[in-house]
């Protein structure tokens, strides 16, 4: 803006200046900070529209994380141990998250395998399927680096070969219809354990527990089902422990085999708060408890524009979008969301058909699925989710990794800068339109205080 002033920060190969007009900045001022990637982005809003910054709460972290690792390995909830339970196992799979998540589990799996070895379980007997859910496969390099060399040296590491159809198991449907597809790999075990992570999630309220089966290591129609489910509702499942589709996860783990989780709750630095282990369900709902009040976050007004960093879901769209559900929780209806994300692998990788069909509205996506025209039944589904958004409010993206062709692709107006799309958005609202700043969005949990 001419007249204006401008900070400007240096991030790796791109400038992003951001401008406040001179009728917008004060002396009032607050700078503010976005994580970017490995990056950083600040910026200036004046405190007469600032509600404020949403942000999970400060938590001290543990210590020592083996000591709270091996506390609650040895106090399973509602379960006998796992030196004792796993007796007489001749296979054993550990289900573990992929490079999409912080979950600690190099340092989780080696003490896994000592109880294991306890309980007569020797290292050649178990395996890692990774829940790659529908996500790309992780390289060799990103093994080594997320397992490190003592698990590797001890136990083999697979993908879960999810785009195979060979290696999938047709287990029936579920109660409510849902078709239930297993890896191979999982059901040839007779002991099944899950490693996660508990935050706020869209589609089962929070991510961990059954999760790990569901998506984690099923077939893609059980997925597409499963998310379908959520993104029909009329508002995103964050938050809400027991829903529609908590429940079908639960029935399709316990169907997989199941039998133990071992989870933890990390803070926005993904260093450890808690560790919880034992039965999937009661495991789950004493982690959720915690992570709730870690992620919870009371909002007393809502604003009229959200900015949202996708931190810490940074490497595609398909994590990033996560950010979308806590700030439409945080957003007056027909308000704006700044997305600021960087994206590095573009949009998805195993989901490019999206972009042919995201920026349809609601209705249409949900249509098109029903009768078969959308084929991605999982990125149709997430679309839907998506539309549901834009019915409430404008999506504005900035994204050094998305092209302006996708982001329109996608249903948003693009931005080359946050300072653009901030401008953009006061002279949509009016130069007093509240600000709300959610900077790791996709594990913020806003909850509305009357």
């Amino acid at each position: 803006m001419p007249g204006g002033t401008t900070d400007m920060i240096i991030l790796a190969a791109f400038t992003i200046r951001v401008t406040i007009s001179p009728g917008m900045k004060n002396r009032n001022s607050r700078k503010l900070h976005l994580p970017y990637g490995e990056r950083e982005i600040s910026f200036d809003l004046p405190s007469q529209n600032l509600l404020g910054v949403i942000s999970p709460n400060p938590v001290q972290p543990c210590l020592e994380p083996l000591v709270e690792l091996r506390r609650a390995l040895h106090n399973p909830i509602v379960a006998p141990p796992l030196s004792q339970a796993a007796q007489r196992s001749k296979k054993v799979v550990i289900v573990a998250d992929d490079l999409t998540r912080q979950t600690p589990i190099d340092l989780m799996i080696p003490l896994l395998l000592d109880e294991l070895n306890e309980a007569g379980v020797r290292d050649n007997q178990v395996q890692v399927v990774i829940a790659l859910g529908t996500h790309r496969p992780m390289t060799g390099d990103e093994i080594q680096t997320r397992f490190g060399q003592q698990v590797l040296e001890r136990i083999a590491v697979l993908n879960n070969p999810w785009q195979d159809p060979n290696q999938m198991v047709d287990l029936g449907s579920t109660p409510n219809g849902t078709p239930v597809q297993i890896s191979k790999p999982v059901l040839e075990a007779d002991y099944v354990i899950g490693l996660g992570s508990i935050v706020p999630h869209h589609i089962p309220g929070f991510s961990g527990g059954a999760k790990i089966i569901q998506p984690g290591v099923s077939g893609v129609e059980t997925t597409g089902a499963t998310h379908y489910l959520s993104a029909r509702a009329s508002r995103s499942y964050l938050g809400c422990l027991d829903n529609p589709v908590r429940a079908e996860m639960e029935t399709i783990a316990e169907r997989a085999g199941l039998r133990v989780i071992f989870n933890t709750v990390l803070n926005t630095d993904g260093r450890m708060i808690g560790a919880f282990f034992g039965a999937p369900r009661p495991a789950h709902r004493a982690g959720a408890a915690l992570a709730n009040q870690v992620y919870g976050v009371p909002v007393r007004q809502l604003a009229d524009i959200i900015v949202a960093g996708s931190h810490p879901c940074d490497l595609e769209f398909w994590q990033a979008h996560k950010a979308l559900y806590p700030a439409d929780l945080a957003l007056r209806q027909g308000g704006t969301i700044i997305l600021v994300t960087p994206c590095p692998e573009g949009v998805s990788v195993m989901h490019p058909k999206l972009l042919e069909f995201a920026a349809l509205d609601a209705a249409q996506i949900d249509s098109a699925i029903q009768s078969g025209a959308i084929d991605d039944f999982v990125a149709g589904a997430l679309a839907l989710a998506w539309g549901r958004i834009r019915q409430r409010a404008t999506i504005s993206l900035v994204s050094h990794g998305i092209p302006d062709e996708q982001a329109r692709a996608l249903g948003f107006t693009p931005f080359a800068s946050l300072e653009d799309a901030l401008r953009a958005a006061f002279i949509r609202h009016g130069s007093q339109a509240s600000v709300s700043v959610l900077p790791y969005a996709p594990e913020t949990l806003p909850i509305s205080i009357p």
